[in-house]
């Protein structure tokens, strides 16, 4: 009999998402995602910063946070990352699920990630603008899924 692959994915996401329409375009697309693979979202609740801690205080205090559920490969969005587009991004999962079973990949806060953290781990962009940490979540679901379907020929991706 030959071998079944479960694909793992988590992500791991600064904030919380409290409007509606994000909720309900994430459950979309975790819903559509679960055909293809185990998916999970962790979502820490964000620091605030205050007048006795610096914002390299509170994106260290979120990195110790954030690294209690990195597996696997993991992989941080940042605005330095490298920019690819769907069809490189897909290649990128698939060649990793080649070498792990989990892919990780962070999210960080309205104040973006720890330098710590980011020199650790291989670093995407989607995009040169800064974009909310919550649309940024819904935009990494959907080439998730279309990575998927880049992969399994399906009509989704033009």
């Amino acid at each position: 009999m030959g071998d079944f692959v479960v694909y793992k994915i988590n992500i791991v996401a600064m904030g919380t998402l409290k409007e509606k329409f994000f909720k309900d375009t994430q459950d979309e697309y975790l819903k559509r995602l679960r055909r293809f693979c185990d998916i999970n979202v962790v979502e820490i609740k964000e620091l605030t910063c205050n007048s006795k801690m610096d914002p390299v205080q509170l994106l260290d205090k979120e990195m110790l946070l954030i690294e209690q559920y990195l597996k696997g490969k993991v992989f941080v969005l940042a605005v330095e990352g490298e920019m690819m587009s769907s069809e490189v991004f897909a290649s990128k999962i698939f060649d990793t699920f080649s070498t792990y079973d989990t892919i990780t990949f962070v999210i960080g806060s309205s104040y973006g990630l720890s330098e710590k953290l980011k020199s650790k781990h291989f670093k995407i962009s989607f995009s040169k603008m800064t974009l909310p940490h919550h649309l940024m979540r819904i935009f990494l679901e959907e080439q998730i899924y279309r990575a998927f379907t880049i992969k399994e020929n399906i009509t989704y991706h033009k």
